[in-house]
């Protein structure tokens, strides 16, 4: 594909997305709300400005510089969906420091792990996190929401800082941001952003993608800890001027109180992954009223086209899919801020403005129209903006990353004649059955249209006559019963909604799936465990077949003897 046009501009040698754009917001629209806040009850509610938030920020970022945080340092960010995140991590950029967000899900062992080889020098935490703080940590902390001995009060403490704090201009290339990978394939890596990298380059994701502008309010359903938030909850709209909305939730999530929430609020942009998309669907949306909703948009797995089709059918409103990383942005997806159609069926969308995206082979090698390879963007003459600096403190990891004139995302897909990239599935994830490469969302997409299934994964395992064959992992919905009967309906559910060579032949029930803690399935582990099942099979076919020989012998010497 030819490179798309630069949507940035020139790059300026100083960048800080707090003082050179939510200030400014601050001033050119200060009445404008950044952040409406409602609590899980729906009553409680906080509404703060563009003014306020950019005067919390300053102070916030004072505050931290009180308490002996300068230009580099790492600060772990643990907190639910509480104002006080956004305004922790705009003082935390505004004052240089690089601020690592971090889901309330994480377990102490993960905390320490982040702690250790991210080398942090303090921590921001509401109580039930930083109980997963060890007493041998020797950084500055900051609680949120409690008063715990040998933690500063953030709250206190903000509210006494003064406004106007200096600041020193940061430089575009300086380190930005943080964010661990989920480690689907292995141990979590450091996905390190410059401040300009995420800071200017999720312009595409808030004004291409999310096509936001001032006046406009999005939802997204994104943990704070993930960076689907920087991208929708924070770079994103606020780049662009727009208001963020935000439910704090922290119970099961509940389909009823979503669609309710949408009805209640003036909600422009909502973006949901297919997960939580597949099980609002089936609620009775016909009945639904969202009276300001104009734009949906999906990121973070396939979305499943009958889930598409049914919230078309009950909302009239088309969801635009994106792609992309923690190390990028959303770099493919359907454009609305661009006037894109809606996207043919299967199709992820095209190149964002600013990357050159190819299907390439292991070699670095442009495939040609209609043939499966690595993902990949250019890097070479000119590398994207908005593509991260390096897995930091993890140099092999991150040349590994690099081919030729490429940057390889680890995903598979194709690309049609008009442009439209089709997502396969991750490179160590993709089938290879009698030839045909097989991606294991296409199966886990098909068994989950069946009303049986809650949810599935799909992997490779290994089988004589074709070289692998499907098998499926498969967490049934209450009031269904695992049996053959349901493996057999579910196989000729597969065969009549998907290419029959797709199908799974073997398919296992379960009650979990292993995820990472941002919820992605883990196939990795499941490919392990298969693997470790296979290798028990066959000593256990090995005993057998041995006791058998053992017993014709002795049968043989019997009749020998008579």
């Amino acid at each position: 594909m030819m490179p798309t046009e630069n949507p940035f501009g020139a790059v300026p040698e100083h960048f800080n997305f707090t003082h050179d754009v939510v200030e400014r917001w601050g001033r050119q629209q200060p009445a404008a709300l950044a952040l409406w806040w409602v609590d899980e009850a729906g009553t409680q509610e906080r509404k703060i400005t563009f003014a306020a938030m950019s005067q919390a920020a300053r102070r916030a970022a004072q505050v931290f510089a009180d308490h002996g945080i300068g230009r580099g340092d790492r600060v772990l960010v643990i907190l639910p969906r509480v104002p006080e995140w956004w305004m922790a991590m705009l003082g935390l950029i505004r004052l240089g420091a690089v601020p690592i967000p971090g889901t309330p899900l994480l377990t102490a062992k993960d905390v320490a792990y982040r702690l250790h080889i991210a080398e942090v020098g303090a921590v921001i935490m509401d109580a039930p996190n930083a109980a997963k703080v060890a007493e041998s940590f020797g950084g500055k902390r900051f609680i949120i929401g409690s008063d715990l001995a040998n933690w500063v009060p953030f709250e206190t403490a903000l509210a006494a800082a003064p406004e106007t704090p200096d600041y020193v201009p940061t430089r575009a290339a300086d380190p930005g941001i943080i964010y661990f990978t989920s480690g689907t394939t292995g141990e979590a890596k450091m996905v390190l952003h410059t401040q300009a990298s995420y800071g200017l380059g999720h312009t595409i994701t808030g004004k291409y993608w999310l096509d936001l502008s001032p006046g406009e309010m999005i939802w997204a359903l994104a943990d704070n800890g993930w960076a689907k938030t920087a991208w929708s909850n924070f770079y994103g709209p606020w780049g662009q001027g727009a208001t963020v909305f935000s439910l704090d939730m922290r119970g099961k999530f509940d389909p009823a109180l979503i669609l309710q929430t949408l009805e209640r609020y003036p909600i422009t942009v909502f973006c949901a992954p297919a997960t939580a998309l597949r099980l609002l669907v089936r609620k009775n949306l016909a009945a639904c009223r969202f009276a300001r909703l104009r734009h949906c948009v999906s990121a973070g797995e396939a979305l499943n086209p009958p889930v598409a089709a049914a919230w078309k059918a009950a909302t009239g409103l088309t969801i635009y899919e994106g792609y992309g990383q923690t190390e990028m942005v959303c770099a493919i997806g359907c454009y609305r801020g661009l006037g894109d159609a809606p996207l043919p069926a299967g199709a992820m969308g095209r190149a964002a403005p600013g990357f050159e995206v190819a299907i390439v082979d292991e070699d670095g090698r442009e495939l040609p129209v209609g043939q499966t390879g690595q993902i990949a963007l250019r890097v070479k003459p000119q590398r994207p903006l908005a593509l991260f600096a390096e897995y930091w403190k993890n140099a092999a990891e991150t040349a590994g990353r690099y081919v030729g004139d490429f940057y390889l995302t680890g995903d598979t897909g194709y690309r049609d004649r008009a442009g439209y990239f089709y997502f396969v599935g991750r490179a160590d994830d993709v089938i290879n059955s009698a030839s045909y490469r097989i991606g294991p969302a296409e199966v886990e997409s098909a068994l989950q249209e069946h009303p049986a299934v809650l949810e599935s994964a799909a992997i490779g395992v290994p089988e004589e006559m074709r070289g692998e064959i499907v098998q499926a992992y498969v967490v049934l919905r209450p009031g269904y019963a695992a049996g053959e009967h349901l493996k057999r309906e579910l196989q000729a559910h597969c065969k009549r909604v998907t290419a029959p060579y797709k199908y799974p032949r073997q398919i296992v029930f379960v009650t979990d799936l292993p995820k990472t803690i941002s919820g992605k399935v883990r196939r990795v582990e499941l490919r392990a465990k298969a693997a470790a099942e296979a290798k028990t099979k066959r000593a256990r076919v090995r005993r057998r077949r041995k006791l058998l020989r053992y017993v014709v012998r002795v049968r043989q010497l019997l009749r020998i003897g008579t």
